[in-house]
């Protein structure tokens, strides 16, 4: 069975891409998600984030995640050692989700695929592009957080056009080129390419 990355800068659109795979029937695991599930269940992890980061990314067992934000978002060394402790259960447990999947192939949605080495056990990469601005504009309507807080977290994340190009796939969302099809383009060749 394949392995297929999905990846893309914060706002890019990569859930709503992942979700139209879903709908093909191919199963989608979302690295973010599952992140921020076992940053509050996993106790080791939850050890390691309070003794680099103190007893305040936690309050009343709940991941304080506006207080640890404003700490990675603002230091990039911050930020890696964070990745650093997180990325590696992270990838641990989406091996063992994809080693029982049955599918002809499945997806791993992640924003951090490349910063996180995990594109080495990937056999293909698609990446979601869409221009800054459009990014802005659904973070904010999302996350309801300020456009400064916004454009540290883009500066944060690798090069788009850097990211794009070391994509074996683009899917093009700039709210004028229709997704389906490039999806459907893109499952017919992995279908294909087993």
């Amino acid at each position: 069975m394949l392995k297929i990355g999905l990846t893309g800068g914060i706002g890019s659109g990569k859930s709503t891409v992942a979700a139209i795979f879903e709908v093909l029937d191919i199963p989608v695991y979302y690295a973010d998600n599952v992140a921020k599930k076992l940053m509050q269940e996993d106790e080791s992890l939850i050890n390691s984030i309070k003794l680099n980061f103190g007893d305040s990314c936690y309050e009343a067992g709940k991941l304080n995640r506006a207080y640890l934000s404003s700490i990675v978002f603002n230091d990039k060394s911050k930020l890696e050692l964070l990745n650093s402790i997180v990325h590696p259960a992270t990838i641990a447990h989406a091996e063992n989700w994809m080693s029982i999947q049955t599918a002809p192939y499945c997806i791993k949605e992640a924003a951090l695929i490349f910063e996180s080495n995990s594109n080495k056990i990937l056999d293909y990469i698609i990446g979601v592009h869409s221009p800054e601005n459009l990014r802005i504009n659904r973070i904010i309507s999302r996350d309801h957080i300020s456009e400064n807080e916004i454009k540290s977290r883009i500066d944060a994340q690798m090069n788009e056009a850097e990211k794009m190009a070391k994509c074996d796939f683009v899917i093009n969302n700039d709210e004028i080129e229709l997704l389906v099809p490039q999806v459907i383009a893109i499952h017919k060749k992995l279908i294909h390419s087993k």
